[in-house]
């Protein structure tokens, strides 16, 4: 997965990307959407697209759109921003928390990417992303392939 698809979401090229994987028909996005094609086209240009039409492209398209925005969380957000509640009682909020250590294939590969295309070091990964030496270690030991 390429390093700038977390920094830099433009939704609508990758929505326009997976109807070219998948070889989907126009007029069955439409009808499944509800718009004319001139709104479809509309969307591929659009970095963001609403909530409720970003959840029924992910159901067209059999892939979770909404979980490139929380890698983009994972990854630039402090810990703080994440879980951040501006009253200050994160307590007594009614909104779940998200422990920022959770990682997946799609963040492990990219920092793995990143140390073995030597875009960063592992200091500045750990630094810039808050992953903890030992971890980031253990992963280029385990999925770093013999070739690279």
């Amino acid at each position: 997965m390429s390093s700038n698809i977390f920094k830099n979401i433009h939704i609508g090229e990758l929505l326009q990307k997976r109807v070219l994987e998948l070889d989907i028909n126009e007029s069955r996005i439409c009808s499944f959407l509800s718009l004319s094609p001139i709104e479809i086209s509309a969307m591929y240009k659009e970095e963001g697209v609403d909530s409720k039409y970003l959840l029924m492209w992910s159901k067209l398209l059999e892939y979770d759109f909404f979980r490139i925005y929380s890698q983009h969380l994972i990854l630039y957000a402090p810990a703080s921003t994440v879980i951040h509640n501006t009253s200050g009682n994160n307590d007594k909020s009614a909104m779940p928390k998200f422990r920022k250590n959770i990682y997946t294939k799609e963040v492990i590969d990219f920092m793995i990417e990143l140390v073995t295309t030597k875009q960063k070091t592992i200091n500045e990964i750990t630094s810039e992303y808050g992953i903890p030496k030992t971890t980031l270690h253990k992963w280029v030991a385990k999925y770093k392939t013999d070739t690279d």
